[in-house]
């Protein structure tokens, strides 16, 4: 079926790899096919609903829900959730799915979504007091997963700034586990734009740094991180240029009691992030 609001049909002749509609959907998976058609692709059960509750709360919209007949036989509540909210659900073939799906191993459940990202001074808001700030991040599934963090950490935003990540990658999406559809994202290609806007808001800047000469436990016994702060993090690869961390108001690094080299960067993030929302709550 296609292009109403009803649940696929037993009669219903399933979409095929070579439809429009999905030939159409599988440009998204492409950054240049995300930014002209202005959608993106949320695939599996648990970015559905959380797309679907984001759509809910009118902060985006579900523009189409392609399911194979497998997929909806798993995951009813969410195929009538989705005919409720007025969402099309069209049923597509398992290479059709496998043609929408980034995966190894396909979900068979895939949504067509407006963009989730929100200008700077919409996700800064009125008093936010904890930020993520994803500097040159290349890697989305590191991304992915520092969203993931800042949202449990309750962070009150997250900025791709710099020459990062597309936050709509399929990998991204994937492993924040539905947290883009959480708390704001906005991007910014010029970094020193995002730094004004960051202290404009009365954010702290500090940079999450390997080589800082304080580490987070020192800063935080002096009540440093009960303050509002925007947590700068850098690549996994080359962490963040000097220049950029002498822009900042401060840079800390995670003590390693043991033995162990480094942190990786979601490791790293949710330290950092956890540390600051402790502090602040305290």
């Amino acid at each position: 079926m296609s292009g109403n609001d009803r649940a696929p049909r037993p009669g219903d002749a399933p979409f095929t790899e070579r439809t429009p509609r999905v030939v159409a959907a599988k440009r998204l998976t492409r950054r240049s096919g995300r930014d002209r058609a202005e959608r993106f692709l949320a695939e599996g059960a648990q970015a559905v609903r959380e797309a679907l509750a984001w759509a809910a709360a009118g902060r985006g919209r579900v523009h189409e829900l392609f399911v194979t007949d497998a997929a909806a036989a798993r995951n009813p509540p969410l195929v009538r959730d989705a005919v409720d909210a007025g969402v099309p659900v069209s049923a597509v073939t398992d290479r059709a799915a496998a043609a929408l799906s980034e995966t190894v191993t396909p979900q068979g459940v895939v949504a067509v979504c407006s963009p989730v990202d929100v200008p700077l001074a919409v996700a800064l808001g009125d008093g936010a007091r904890l930020v993520a700030v994803l500097h040159g991040v290349a890697d989305p599934g590191n991304a992915g997963t520092v969203v993931r963090v800042a949202d449990a950490a309750g962070a009150d935003a997250v900025i791709f700034a710099g020459d990062a990540v597309d936050p709509h990658n399929g990998k991204c999406v994937r492993a924040s586990t539905g947290s883009v559809f959480h708390l704001p994202i906005a991007r910014a290609r010029d970094a020193g734009e995002a730094f004004a806007a960051l202290r404009g808001a009365g954010l702290r800047l500090v940079a999450a740094d390997g080589y800082a000469p304080e580490d987070l436990v020192t800063a935080d016994l002096r009540g440093d991180l009960a303050a509002p702060t925007a947590w700068v993090f850098g690549s996994e690869a080359h962490g963040l240029p000097d220049d950029v961390v002498d822009s900042l108001d401060a840079a800390l690094k995670v003590p390693i009691y043991g033995g162990a080299e480094s942190l990786n960067l979601a490791t790293a993030a949710a330290v950092c992030l956890y540390a600051s929302a402790r502090a602040q709550r305290a």
